[in-house]
């Protein structure tokens, strides 16, 4: 794209203003999904009986979906993209409670809402919208004195979080609330309330393991491999082995062809036996990046808003990568997370287009007078 600094356009604008580094990374993320997901779905297509594309054309089917959403979003001002979000909250959360009485069951699971044609995940929704919504709570808690931003933020976290809970999505509920106590704690909270919070925390995650039966067996497959089925994460260990330094090459990869979710929540395990470390340390240089140069880019950011929701959205994405490569090195159990803008899953997809765009959106220059 070229554009002279003198237009005024806002496509001209957008492009003078963006954080392009970051643009050229997501696009890297990308095409590494791309080549990815048609290296890896076929064998799972072949076991469930499909067709061998099925999920290729599902993944470019909605590719451009979370691009054009992803460039649309980053085009607004702060001022709507708060509006966007809560409109975008309202709407997902309606969707996450309507998964309790007409959500599809999957491994115990009520996560999904079946529509023609492609199934959705509201939780998926729920995680950039809350983010920012959260963001503007702190935000004029600090503004308007007396404000119950903290309350209200509080009470709305506690609901999100049950929601989740009861699905049940253990993973993404902490992921929410990893998110929300950085926003608090930048905020400006209490030392007292961050004890606080740490040993809620804390509790909940020992109580998870006592009361809810997939937690207690995922923990205890991860410190036991002999307490329970550790198939696929032995197949990703596997899979790195095989790959060695530089891969066997794309699409020769074998271990794929026994691993259930190699599309998805083992993509990385394809990477590790195909393309090979150094490949792999090279996806990882890749989201360090998009999350350490958006961090970058809110150095000199005198907004709180800004800086509080940009930074949740950053540590969304950056914590879900996380999640994903150590799940599949076995450095922490297994969790159902897709690998952003890399694994297959349509609703993952398009709520990463979402999230990024808010990003990119809030990270972009501005002058003073602009829409805050």
């Amino acid at each position: 794209m070229s554009f002279a600094r003198i237009d005024q356009g806002p496509v001209a604008q957008w492009w003078w203003t963006v954080d392009r580094w970051s643009l050229a990374a997501i696009a890297a993320l990308i095409g590494f999904g791309a080549l990815l997901i048609m290296a890896a779905s076929p064998a799972v297509a072949f076991h469930i009986h499909t067709d061998s594309l099925h999920f290729v054309r599902r993944y470019f089917a909605v590719l451009p979906l979370a691009l054009a959403a992803m460039f649309l979003l980053s085009l607004q001002t702060p001022r709507t993209i708060r509006r966007i979000a809560l409109i975008g909250l309202v709407l997902s959360m309606a969707a996450l409670a309507y998964t309790f009485v007409g959500g599809v069951e999957i491994k115990g699971a009520r996560r999904w809402i079946s529509l023609p044609g492609f199934s959705l995940q509201p939780s998926e929704f729920v995680k950039p919208c809350f983010a920012v919504v959260a963001a503007f709570l702190f935000a004029q808690r600090k503004k308007i004195p007396g404000f119950p931003g903290h309350l209200i933020s509080g009470a709305l976290y506690l609901l999100v979080v049950g929601m989740l809970v009861r699905q049940p999505d253990l993973g993404m509920a902490v992921v929410v609330t990893v998110v929300w106590f950085t926003q608090f704690f930048l905020a400006g909270a209490r030392f007292l309330w961050v004890a606080v919070l740490i040993a809620v925390g804390a509790l909940g995650l020992v109580s998870a393991y006592f009361t809810l039966p997939h937690v207690t067996s995922r923990v205890d497959r991860f410190l036991n491999h002999e307490a329970g089925d550790t198939f696929q994460v032995d197949r990703s260990i596997e899979a790195f082995r095989n790959g060695g330094l530089w891969g066997k090459g794309p699409g020769e990869g074998t271990v794929k062809e026994n691993l259930p979710d190699a599309h998805a929540d083992f993509v990385f395990a394809v990477a590790g036996e195909e393309l090979g470390l150094v490949t792999c340390l090279m996806i990882l240089t890749l989201f360090a990046f998009v999350v350490l140069r958006g961090f970058t880019r809110l150095l000199q950011e005198g907004n709180l808003f800004i800086v509080l929701a940009a930074t949740g959205l950053l540590v969304q994405f950056g914590l879900q990568a996380v999640v994903n490569m150590a799940s599949s090195l076995r450095m922490m159990p297994a969790k159902g997370m897709t690998l952003p803008f890399i694994s297959y899953g349509g609703s993952s997809l398009l709520a990463l287009g979402i999230g990024m765009g808010m990003t990119l959106a809030l990270t972009r220059r501005r002058f003073v007078g602009d829409d805050a």
